[in-house]
């Protein structure tokens, strides 16, 4: 059956300094806009966005720097707050390069625990949501109760590929669908089954969002992603069901404990 194109569509709103009622500003921004969700649509919601909703901004001059995230800085050429922040919001710090440190943050890999500088007042840092999927189920089911209309919910945020110049995006949270698509077993074009693809969903759609939402002064934090094909549910979304341990994580894993001596063989 022939699919219906994909359609994404932008939905402005105003720029937030402060704690603010998100479902407030998307209703005004949907009808400003003059766009209505309709049912099966997915809304992607910039993570930043609906963490600023939730008061999750820090003023840097309040931080007091720990001797683990002085040492850190240090090592690492950082602003010692800002290596307090990321020590206190990971969930584990791997190592890092100058100005960075790479994280393990509710179930994703980041720079500096997703802990953002961009798009707000100098001084200020952006943390993400305190419970991302949390966020992701309330927004879906206060959409439901006020608009009337069945949807899924994606929290997004950028992302750096491993080994790729630039950011893409990735889904934070999921809520209202499932956020994986299980191939394996399935044949391929030559009747092959597939072994080991689980399709990403919802971090497909987020990166089709991210390209009309923008990353700079684009003031784009709603997209309505439409004709996606996923069945919308009420099952809930955690992070275990997209997540896994960061130890079978081919990237990490593969640079780590997996190391191989440059023109050693496997088998030596």
């Amino acid at each position: 059956m022939k699919r219906l194109p994909l359609i994404a569509i932008p939905v402005e709103a105003p720029v937030q300094q402060a704690s603010f009622d998100l479902m407030t500003v998307l209703k005004d921004a949907l009808a400003a806009d003059d766009v209505t969700l309709q049912d099966g649509d997915v809304l992607a919601v910039s993570s930043k966005y609906a963490a600023i909703s939730e008061g999750r901004i820090v003023r840097l001059d309040d931080i007091v720097v720990s001797p683990e995230a002085a040492a850190l800085a240090e090592r690492y050429s950082m602003n010692p707050r800002i290596a307090q922040l990321v020590y206190s919001e990971a969930d584990h710090v791997f190592g890092g390069i100058e100005g960075f440190l790479l994280t393990f943050k509710d179930g994703i890999l980041s720079p500096n625990a997703g802990i953002d500088r961009s798009n707000i007042p100098n001084g200020l840092a952006v943390l993400f949501p305190e419970d991302p999927y949390a966020t992701a189920e309330r927004i879906r089911l206060a959409v439901r109760e006020q608009l009337g209309v069945q949807v899924g919910v994606i929290l997004t945020d950028s992302w750096l590929m491993p080994g790729r110049l630039g950011t893409t995006g990735v889904a934070l949270a999921t809520a209202g669908f499932r956020p994986l698509q299980d191939e394996r077993g399935k044949a391929d074009l030559f009747g092959n089954p597939m072994i080991v693809t689980v399709r990403g969903t919802a971090d497909t759609i987020c990166a089709a969002a991210q390209l009309v939402m923008g990353e700079r002064d684009e003031a784009m934090p709603f997209v309505i992603v439409r004709n996606t094909g996923v069945v919308m549910s009420d099952e809930p979304v955690t992070a275990a069901d997209v997540s896994i341990p960061w130890q079978m994580c081919i990237y990490v894993q593969s640079l780590t404990d997996g190391l191989l001596v440059r023109n050693q063989s496997p088998a030596s």
